[in-house]
């Protein structure tokens, strides 16, 4: 027991270390290449952005002071380890961006800055989804809505959100290139995030083959919230039937759901292809 309780509070310190290591290479992007150049990565960073700009008040602060409220919503829906993981991305976003904020942009080109911030908002994004966590803001806003609504399109809801804070950035700003490089620098977020986080495809096949295939099949329904079906094979090494699981998981998912399965069999065979496409409950719905 004590060796399993070692195990997860190392587990939860890393997780932490990442929260931190994911929201300081975000806050790099935002104050050293985007925020000097007026430009968004839509979210509550593009809010924070035009106060920051028309009301003089520090970015950092402004973050926090937006996040409250979903906070505040998702205190009794979401775990309390992601809760506190949450908390502690979001205050040192905050934080790191305020600090970072006080030194020379790295360039004045908005091609530049677009590019270079966009890759590494990506590459912090990343970190953050493989350690479970968040820095508040439509990343907080997605588990929540997944909670109130597992069938709900979040990424294009988020998408939607994006694309209205970055026009107000362009309006309240009064620049239509604002607009035009932000597009650019949201583009590669998500792309560097694919393809760091997951591969170049949204959506994820796991085959799972396991003698613990039902307790598996069970956790990965309760904690992650997606169905699993069960196809019967045999091993011809071994001449043995197996019950073979099939899962498709979002990219959120997929760090979560592997644990699961390594927790539960350490031994277990596990194959991860990408799916071009997936329709239905929890997907894609025509």
């Amino acid at each position: 027991m004590q060796v399993k309780e070692k195990g997860i509070i190392k587990t939860i310190i890393l997780e932490i270390l990442g929260t931190i290591l994911g929201a300081f290479i975000i806050a790099i992007a935002v104050s050293l290449f985007l925020l000097p150049n007026k430009l968004s990565s839509g979210g509550v960073a593009g809010i924070a952005t035009i106060t920051y700009y028309l009301l003089n008040i520090p970015m950092g602060i402004s973050m926090l002071i937006i996040n409250v409220p979903l906070f505040l919503m998702s205190i009794l829906k979401i775990g309390k380890i992601f809760f506190v993981k949450s908390i502690i991305g979001t205050v040192s976003l905050s934080f790191f961006i305020d600090i970072l904020d006080k030194l020379a942009p790295l360039t004045n080109d908005k091609f530049l800055a677009c590019i270079y911030g966009g890759i590494l908002m990506g590459v912090g994004t990343a970190i953050l989804l493989k350690v479970n966590s968040s820095t508040g803001g439509t990343d907080l806003f997605s588990y929540i809505a997944k909670i109130y609504k597992p069938t709900v399109k979040v990424g294009e809801i988020i998408f939607l959100i994006d694309i209205v804070i970055v026009a107000l950035n362009m309006i309240f700003l009064r620049e239509i290139e604002i607009g035009l490089y932000s597009a650019i620098a949201i583009y590669l977020m998500g792309k560097i995030i694919d393809i760091l986080f997951e591969g170049i495809y949204f959506t994820k096949l796991i085959y799972i083959v396991s003698d613990k295939a039902e307790t598996i099949a069970k956790e990965i329904g309760e904690n992650i919230g997606r169905g699993t079906t069960g196809i019967y094979g045999k091993g011809m090494y071994t001449s043995t039937d197996k019950l073979i699981l099939m899962c498709a998981v979002t990219r959120k998912d997929i760090a979560r759901t592997i644990q699961i399965i390594k927790k539960i069999d350490k031994r277990s065979f596990v194959i991860i292809t990408n799916s071009r496409e997936v329709l239905g409950l929890g997907f894609k719905n025509e």
